[in-house]
């Protein structure tokens, strides 16, 4: 397994932790203190758990199986992929972060900034998924098929 397949699947991991962290303490602060959570805890949850995780076993279990790149192939870039990752894991972590920190201050700054964290993670899937779209082709499946083989 490439180290930028593992550190994709590590960080989703992190962001694993720490969406059930803040899953936790939403859940013991209602339960217990019956306050309810802000809609920017609930935002900086559902970042940590969705894109921060399982955003980034996805990528990175795409990046480990699909096919490698065939010969010649201009579009797919493993330095692309190392721009994705940090796009996405930055991206993410300043979303969570930026949402958590919107619970007690709205300054437009804050504000901005949260809104250009979310800008960033959709760039770092685009990244991602352009350099990776000539790797999403029939490998061996085109003989199975001709053969009569469905799936």
């Amino acid at each position: 397994m490439h180290s930028l397949v593992r550190r994709y699947l590590k960080t989703g991991v992190g962001f694993l932790a720490l969406g059930l962290g803040l899953g936790l303490w939403m859940m013991a602060d209602r339960e217990l203190r019956q306050r309810f959570p802000s809609p920017y805890l609930v935002s900086a949850h559902t970042h940590a758990i969705f894109v921060g995780f399982v955003m980034m076993m996805i990528l990175g279990v795409a990046l480990w199986l699909f096919p490698r790149p065939a010969k010649g192939d201009t579009r797919y870039s493993p330095r692309a992929a190392n721009v994705a990752y940090w796009l996405v894991a930055c991206g993410t972590a300043g979303r969570v972060a930026g949402e958590l920190a919107r619970q007690v201050s709205s300054v437009t700054w804050l504000r901005a900034g949260t809104v250009m964290t979310g800008i960033v993670q959709v760039a770092g899937l685009a990244v991602f998924f352009y350099t990776m779209w000539s790797r999403i082709r029939p490998l061996g499946s085109q003989t199975r098929e001709a053969q009569g083989e469905r799936f």
